[in-house]
């Protein structure tokens, strides 16, 4: 929720250990039927996604269920009792979803009609103080001049909501407009939360995870005072959008979220009429978009004008593991904000660490306690528990339930408190967790290495105690890349940079069912900062694509920290583009970006025919008088989006953007680049001058790289459109493995 001091990828990381993998995507040939790993019976039934050619244009809803029981075998309920048919999809493409047996999609595929097959797969899930980081003040400037969102839907696909919540009162809320077509299936629905329903086997939209609440509280929540979870965080909090509507779309309950039922959610949020889809879950990192029934649904949201904001994933620090990368989507990174929930850790040398802590039993201890740390019991697992007693314990971080279970049993042998640092992986990133009344400060890693060294050298005069300084703002340097947030490149489509843009997804605070707010962390959470950004942005400019809004998101966006430095990453080093994507968002200079870089639904398709082919575009656009042999095939590189990618290669290598001009009629723009000496830009022309609004001019670049490292794999620099008024800035990246022909897609 904002206002306040991630189920792929992105689920919050408290539930991480409770979902399993997602399976690899197996597609289903037109003549060959797979099924996935550990389907071993011919007769055992299995979920199908199937995708299929349309009935007649003109055909009613009960129409295209006709048709798609044509594919099924004749007798329409299985051996289990249940219907085959689950899901009818209309809007996110033509097919339907079903329980079949190996043999059964053997034979839908030999139908006439019949397009390809997905199994179903489980995808995993993914304050009071962020809309003051961003900038929104309550009354006053940009939050105020956007309604805070009024007349905007945001649909979210997500585990349900508590509608009942304060976040979800409507005071202040208009009516909901009069295209909204949904029914809203809650507890309590009213101005704010105008839809509710479920796609999970029944119609109970109510949240038993706490995850959408969590969510939709972000990104459109209505002002609550004094929240707070266990009393820190303590404030008044706010979605980004609190004058917008919600409508939940229930996809996912405790065990994941199905495949199916996403593009069941996504089917009725096109057909209910919603402005933008908010999805705190993905698909597999590494899926052709033609395999993946998310990216191509949402295609069909695009093309009807909605935008859809996505996770990255919290697959990071691990380079190419971002999600979500088709470049029709809006891919959200997780950084931290100026906030921490400060617990010193005083040593004995006088010394103090700068920690956090989630409860305040960590009070002020007069009397020090003895160190205790072991290298052979580091991960404090099996340790000697005749050794802790009336100690204070140094342990470094393992994963989150062994952390819980761990520190519960150390507390029950008598241990005085825990000391828990984190991983080298994690670094600088502290994701605050919950040990009930528990001791337990959390430091870095870094902070950790030392705390080590001194209870060694120290031995058995290293003492320390702790002192609990409740919620410190301000805090510097912020914001910070999460050690959890995915990074790019894309391994599917390098040539366009991936994430997109960073928002805070680092110990947020927002409504949840019980308590009544509750503090976690994920690109689960930066997703909705930006869906609410986006609504803000919507509902001040309510013609503009969802290309458009994108492009001002990321023009806009800020790279430099509240010290005046670049934005750096978990291990406190510069941030780079596939870290933070074009930078961290900028609510109030993304309603006013004086130009944009836009496309439409002809230039995916193009680009959808290079890297995919005629089977692509027909797989993700439904367009029939759209084909490949009449569009101009765009590659990645030269598609009109908002960052640059280039070949790194000594060979100058030349790409066109068009920007339209947004802001005011008379204006003039001044190329300004910036690069390492390795990159060299050439921008031609150099200066851009517009007579009046809508007006679109094209320039191009010409990037070339000398003298770069073998160790380095991409060089990074940037393209600034200046004027009186506005900065128009651009990443640009040279990598390897771009600028090339598309391979072919895969079988």
């Amino acid at each position: 929720m904002a206002s306040l001091t991630n189920l792929i990828i992105l689920l919050p990381l408290l539930l991480l250990a409770t979902f399993s993998p997602t399976p690899s995507l197996c597609y289903v040939g037109p003549s060959v039927a797979r099924v996935h790993e550990g389907a071993t019976q011919a007769s055992a039934y299995r979920t199908y996604i199937v995708l299929v050619k349309p009935p007649p244009s003109g055909t009613n809803e009960e129409g295209h269920r006709r048709w798609y029981e044509t594919f099924l075998p004749s007798s329409h309920i299985g051996e289990s009792g249940e219907p085959r048919l689950l899901h009818s999809y209309i809007e996110v493409f033509s097919g339907f979803a079903a329980r079949l047996t190996e043999a059964e999609l053997d034979a839908v595929t030999k139908k006439p009609g019949f397009v390809r097959a997905f199994p179903d797969r489980t995808l995993q899930l993914m304050t009071t103080h962020t809309p003051e980081f961003l900038g929104l003040r309550n009354g006053t400037g940009f939050w105020s001049d956007a309604g805070y969102g009024k007349g905007v839907v945001i649909g979210l696909l997500d585990t349900g909501i508590y509608a009942t919540h304060p976040s979800f009162d409507d005071h202040g809320v208009q009516s909901p407009p009069t295209r909204w077509r949904s029914s809203c299936k809650a507890v309590r629905c009213n101005n704010k939360l105008i839809g509710a329903n479920s796609f999970t086997g029944d119609d109970d939209s109510y949240d038993y995870v706490g995850h959408g609440t969590h969510t939709s509280s972000t990104a459109a929540g209505n002002f609550v005072t004094d929240a707070s979870d266990h009393g820190v965080g303590t404030g008044t909090a706010s979605g980004i959008a609190p004058g917008a509507h919600i409508a939940m779309y229930k996809v996912c309950t405790a065990e994941g979220c199905q495949e199916s039922a996403v593009l069941a959610g996504l089917d009725a949020a096109i057909k209910d009429g919603v402005d933008m889809l908010s999805l705190s879950l993905s698909s597999l990192a590494g899926v052709s978009f033609n395999k993946d029934p998310i990216a191509i649904g949402a295609f069909s949201a695009i093309s009807k004008g909605i935008i859809v904001v996505c996770a990255a994933g919290n697959k990071g620090p691990t380079p190419r593991s971002v999600s979500n990368s088709a470049p029709w989507l809006l891919t959200v990174a997780a950084g931290s904000v100026d906030r921490r929930f400060d617990a010193g850790v005083h040593l004995g040398n006088g010394k103090r660490m700068d920690g956090e802590a989630f409860t305040p039993a960590i009070k002020p201890t007069s009397k020090p306690y003895p160190l205790f740390y072991s290298e052979e019991h580091r991960f404090c697992q099996n340790a000697y528990y005749g050794s802790v007693a009336g100690k204070i314990i140094v342990c470094q971080s393992t994963t989150p339930m062994a952390r819980y279970s761990d520190i519960s049993r150390l507390m029950g042998h008598g241990a005085a408190g825990v000391v828990l640092f984190n991983d080298k992986a994690t670094g600088y990133t502290i994701i605050l967790q919950d040990f009930d009344e528990a001791r337990v400060v959390q430091v870095t890693f870094a902070d950790g290495i030392a705390l080590a060294a001194y209870t060694k050298s120290a031995s058995n005069d290293a003492v320390a105690t702790f002192t609990y300084n409740n919620t410190v703002l301000g805090v510097r340097p912020n914001p910070v890349v999460a050690s959890f947030s995915s990074r790019g490149p894309s391994s599917v489509a390098p040539g366009v940079l991936k994430p997109d843009i960073l928002a805070p997804g680092l110990n947020i605070l927002a409504a949840w069912p019980s308590p009544p707010f509750k503090i976690i962390s994920g690109t689960s959470m930066a997703t909705p900062h930006v869906s609410g950004v986006a609504a803000l942005i919507k509902s001040l400019h309510p013609e503009w694509s969802p290309a458009a809004i994108k492009s001002a998101i990321l023009t806009t966006s800020d790279t430099t920290n509240n010290i005046g430095g670049s934005i750096l990453n978990e291990r406190h080093d510069k941030a780079s583009a596939y870290d933070r994507g074009a930078g961290h968002v900028n609510p109030a200079r993304a309603a006013d970006p004086g130009l944009v870089y836009d496309l439409g639904v002809t230039d995916y398709a193009g680009y959808i025919c290079w890297l995919l082919g005629e089977e692509g575009l027909v797989t993700i656009v439904r367009n029939s008088s759209l084909t490949c042999a009449k569009l101009p095939k765009v590659k990645d590189v030269q598609l009109n989006y908002p960052t640059l990618t280039v070949p790194l290669a000594s060979t100058p290598f030349t790409v066109t953007r068009t920007v339209t001009n947004v802001g005011p009629a008379d204006s003039t723009y001044a190329a300004k680049v910036n690069s390492p000496s390795s990159m060299t830009l050439h921008v031609s022309p150099k200066t851009l001058v517009f007579s009046k609004a809508g007006e679109k001019k094209t320039f191009s670049v010409t990037v070339s790289c000398q003298g770069v490292g073998a160790s380095e794999i991409f060089v990074e620099g940037s393209l600034s459109w200046v004027s009186k008024m506005h900065v128009v800035r651009s990443p640009i990246v040279a990598i390897h493995g771009v600028g090339g022909h598309a391979s072919a897609p895969s079988p």
